[in-house]
């Protein structure tokens, strides 16, 4: 099996985990093995690389990539479970660790898989394919849930409409392919609204996405799992590819960063909190050489945080 993905950041990503040759390193979201290959030609004999991914497709090219490495260790299952995972196999602590958190393009141009409403296929989104699909929340959740999650996760002006719009259809049959869901989302915002922001279904189709993933949720157990597993001085680098979730990693590592709670007026300090981490760089953006390569890299935002200090 093919897993195709042009890896995002590539080279800023693994440069700011400064890989040791002896060193422990975990990709949580290997995918195709884009920047879990790029560590390993950085890592020496003795370092060792875990990869995480919990799509299957993803792990049957990981095991054929990389299956012959004796550094590498590869274990399906979700990132925010990368605690577990590491102590299924020994290891107490990573000196890096790295979270790509895009679609892969082997994900979003395989039809069958449900991601795109750019091909007609069965509704599905499952990055782990099992579990509830699109298909399931659209024909099952009420038109309140529905507008909730469109505008939570999508940021879709037009929510209501879209979820009435979804009710309305689904009585008269259900709604079970992406050009089904894409059209009605089409006649639901206004023609006006049409003309700017891409393809109008782009903010329903992410909403959904991440409502069947459960996303955001991993994503804020997954940020305290990985830096809790890092060592003293070890780097976890996050690449996003939308504001909620790069909103959500900002401020994480801004609450790691921060010391002293102590009101501004107090003359010494009482609380005792010092940082937990520190940032070594600002937020890395593609280059316009990149985005010459990979449009679809245009959204995406590198952040890096370093640890300091393991819990008092």
């Amino acid at each position: 099996m093919e897993f195709q993905h042009i890896s995002v950041l590539l080279h800023e990503a693994v440069d700011a985990l400064s890989v040791k040759p002896d060193g422990v390193y975990v990709d949580c979201t290997a995918g195709g093995g884009g920047h879990s290959a790029e560590i390993l030609s950085r890592l020496g004999p003795d370092g060792r690389l875990v990869l995480l991914d919990q799509d299957p497709d993803a792990i049957a090219t990981l095991h054929e990539r990389f299956g012959a490495d004796a550094r590498v260790t590869i274990v399906q299952t979700n990132f925010s479970a990368i605690h577990d995972a590491l102590q299924g196999q020994g290891i107490d602590r990573a000196d890096g660790i790295l979270a790509d958190l895009g679609v892969s393009s082997h994900q979003l141009d395989t039809a069958s898989r449900g991601f795109s409403f750019h091909a007609d296929a069965p509704l599905d989104m499952r990055m782990s394919q099992s579990g509830t699909s699109a298909a399931d929340l659209v024909n099952t959740c009420s038109q309140e849930e529905l507008a909730r999650i469109l505008w939570q996760y999508g940021e879709e002006k037009c929510a209501k409409s879209i979820a009435r719009n979804i009710v309305l259809a689904r009585a008269d049959k259900p709604i079970e392919t992406t050009t089904e869901l894409a059209e009605l989302v089409k006649a639901s915002i206004p023609a006006r609204m049409r003309r700017t922001g891409g393809h109008p279904a782009r903010r329903t189709f992410q909403a959904l996405r991440i409502a069947v993933n459960g996303e955001l949720d991993h994503l804020k157990t997954a940020l305290d799992e990985m830096f809790d597993c890092l060592s003293v001085g070890g780097r976890l680098a996050v690449i996003t590819f939308h504001s909620l979730e790069d909103r959500i990693v900002k401020q994480k590592f801004a609450s790691l960063c921060k010391g002293c709670t102590c009101p501004p007026d107090f003359p010494v300090c009482v609380c005792g909190k010092t940082p937990k981490g520190q940032l070594p760089q600002k937020a890395v953006e593609p280059s316009d050489e990149e985005l010459s390569r990979n449009p679809r890299a245009r959204s995406a935002r590198l952040r890096v945080i370093e640890k300091l200090k393991d819990e008092d």
